[in-house]
């Protein structure tokens, strides 16, 4: 029974870890990312869509991302939503891709960037405590209803805290490399 609640707590925490890091993606750093675009909702021929079923998408240089249409015809649409996203860059369409060329962050940019940074690693701390805190809840409720031992409830609980423990070290690990990232010049 124990087990089973240990394992259901690793698999909530690991998406909890895996939704971070695929927010982070989407956070810029010093280098142009297609993580930037690739989820970017087009609306495509009345059908919301991913940039990336729409398009290749690449970074030939540093500090500019490629997108080139699978349909030429998709390129306004792509263009639009890029605008609309706010991402602080001016699409350039030459008619058969979309350049983005990515502007260098400015101090102060850097600053809100880090900022929006640690909120998403609060976030993130604050759902592996749920998930700990719904663990140790079921774990009580079975010693309450007499399935576990008191022993064997505290052993539980401990584990759920070493994992719980794991899980916040790894958050803090994929926001000290993050944070270099956006503050590197």
């Amino acid at each position: 029974m124990i087990n089973d609640i240990l394992a259901e707590t690793r698999e909530k925490m690991e998406a909890a870890l895996h939704v971070l890091a695929q927010d982070l993606q989407g956070i810029r750093g010093n280098r142009a990312s297609t993580a930037l675009v690739d989820r970017l909702k087009v609306d495509y021929y009345g059908m919301e869509s991913e940039l990336r079923q729409l398009a290749n998408i690449s970074t030939p240089e540093a500090q500019t991302i490629l997108i080139r249409p699978y349909d030429k015809g998709a390129l306004k649409a792509i263009e639009k939503a890029i605008q609309e996203a706010n991402l602080g860059v001016n699409p350039n369409n030459d008619g058969e891709v979309v350049r983005l060329n990515m502007p260098p962050l400015t101090k102060e940019r850097r600053q809100d960037l880090v900022k929006v940074l640690h909120k998403r690693i609060e976030d993130a701390r604050v759902a592996v405590r749920n998930v700990r805190r719904h663990a140790n809840d079921d774990i009580k409720e079975y010693e309450k209803e007499k399935m576990i031992s008191e022993d064997e409830a505290k052993s539980g609980q401990d584990k759920v805290q070493k994992m719980t423990d794991e899980f916040i070290a790894k958050i803090e690990e994929l926001g000290k490399a993050k944070e270099k990232d956006i503050l590197e010049f």
